[in-house]
């Protein structure tokens, strides 16, 4: 099969892409720059020039959709643009090329409203519920794309939650950097119990949706690890993997929250050089619980974890001290 993966060059994209190749698959990545997945062609380009976006998808058997605008914050516009008009590109581009599976790779906060998550399987995504610009403007997409499927092009979604692993610049790497400065408090008590997904496992249950597309397009998955576990052992296992100290003091959730808020509407108006602090969205992902039921995912994809929570954070040890 021939495939195209959007935004290979980030940490999951590189990850699917490398997952697909290794399944036997001709790869082809399109990102604004090189992806370095051995074994694939990467066309430059970005999601939202439907010039560039046609040339990429021309003969291709299916899309493996990656690419987005992730942040904590930013401009509201730009996350239109990329997330959702960007998908509208792609799908267009799709049909025109006759290409005939579609794997939108989404986020569970689509259909997170701030509540905790307590088992839940794929619920809808609801752009109007949604907490912050990219988890609304991931469900508009979400929703956008799965209402293109058809029996020509067969769309499924699918939700990785909280992707993490060696060489992660993004949660591993700011967790770890926060706790280095002593500037990484838990919220509450630290008890909620959180999914996360190590960085294999994600990467192998998107190349089992793609697989598995002629059966269970038109549906949304959650991917997790399945081990949910409190926050405050999350980060502790995070930080003894860095060799930094795990977080000693704690910050009331409804502090945090509030916080959150004030910062993000002064980051609008004072755009800082890197992601904010904390964020209103941030607080709550922290302070509530949010895990799912696998049991529907695993069994429609055909796909089990390969790595076990406490493998994964053996691997990231292992990553730190070869640094």
């Amino acid at each position: 099969m021939r495939v195209l993966v959007t935004g290979a060059s980030g940490f999951l994209g590189r990850a699917v892409a490398a997952a697909i190749v290794a399944a036997g698959h001709e790869v082809r990545c399109l990102q604004r720059r090189p992806s370095g997945v051995t074994g694939a062609t990467d066309v430059l380009g970005t999601i939202t020039d439907p010039a560039g976006v046609a040339e990429a998808v021309a003969g291709v058997d299916a899309v493996v959709h990656l690419a987005a605008k992730v942040s904590l914050a930013g401009s509201p516009a730009d996350f239109e643009t990329v997330n959702v008009g960007g998908t509208r590109t792609l799908l267009a581009a799709a049909r025109a090329a006759g290409v005939g599976r579609l794997v939108f790779v989404s986020s569970p906060s689509v259909a997170h409203s701030g509540a905790s998550i307590t088992g839940s399987d794929a619920e809808p995504a609801d752009p109007a519920r949604a907490r912050g610009d990219y988890a609304r403007t991931k469900a508009a997409a979400e929703l956008l794309a799965l209402a293109a499927d058809s029996a020509e092009l067969r769309v499924v979604a699918v939700r990785p939650h909280l992707v993490w692993g060696p060489g992660d610049t993004q949660l591993i790497a700011r967790i770890v950097e926060r706790a280095r400065a002593g500037r990484l408090p838990l919220l509450g008590h630290g008890a909620a119990l959180i999914d996360t997904t190590y960085i294999d496992n994600a990467a192998s249950a998107i190349e089992a949706a793609l697989e598995r597309v002629d059966a269970v397009h038109g549906n949304s998955y959650v991917i997790t690890n399945g081990e949910p576990r409190p926050v405050a052992e999350l980060l502790a296992g995070i930080c003894a993997a860095a060799g930094v100290a795990a977080p000693a003091w704690s910050v009331p959730a409804s502090v945090a929250r509030t916080a959150g808020s004030v910062i993000e509407a002064a980051w609008r108006v004072f755009p800082g050089q890197d992601e904010p602090p904390m964020t209103r969205f941030l607080a709550e992902q922290l302070s509530t619980a949010h895990w799912f039921d696998q049991r529907r995912t695993r069994a429609d994809l055909h796909w089990t974890p390969a790595a076990t929570l406490d493998e994964g954070l053996e691997r990231l040890a292992a990553h730190y001290r070869s640094l």
